[in-house]
């Protein structure tokens, strides 16, 4: 059985060129016939790289443009305790250096 589809210009035009295209494969309302509509995609744009703010003892604190985050990994062994401490010690640390940094940063 052979079955024709339509495909649009510039889907041949990608394929000619040695490029994968990516769509979808669907039956036209319109015309019943199957058609082959190619996506669009766009090249992601670079982000720029988060600031490292402080290196703690068991993570860090860093700055994107929209956020700041915070990482701690304590291991399990500890207790419940010792990493509630150790985590708490991590953010209190964190939160100092960043004052610091908004104080140099208004002078």
């Amino acid at each position: 059985m052979k079955k024709y589809i339509e495909i649009a210009e510039e889907v041949l035009s990608r394929l000619d060129g040695g490029k994968y295209v990516e769509g979808s494969l669907h039956r036209d309302k319109g015309t019943g016939r199957l058609t082959f509509n190619g996506y669009n995609r766009q090249k992601a744009k670079p982000r720029k790289a988060d600031r490292l703010i402080c290196q703690l003892e068991s993570g860090w604190l860093k700055e994107s443009p929209r956020r700041y985050k915070f990482f701690s990994s304590v291991k399990k062994t500890l207790g419940h305790r010792l990493v509630n401490v150790a985590m708490h010690r991590d953010l209190n640390t964190a939160m100092e250096r960043l004052e610091v940094e908004e104080i140099i940063d208004r002078v």
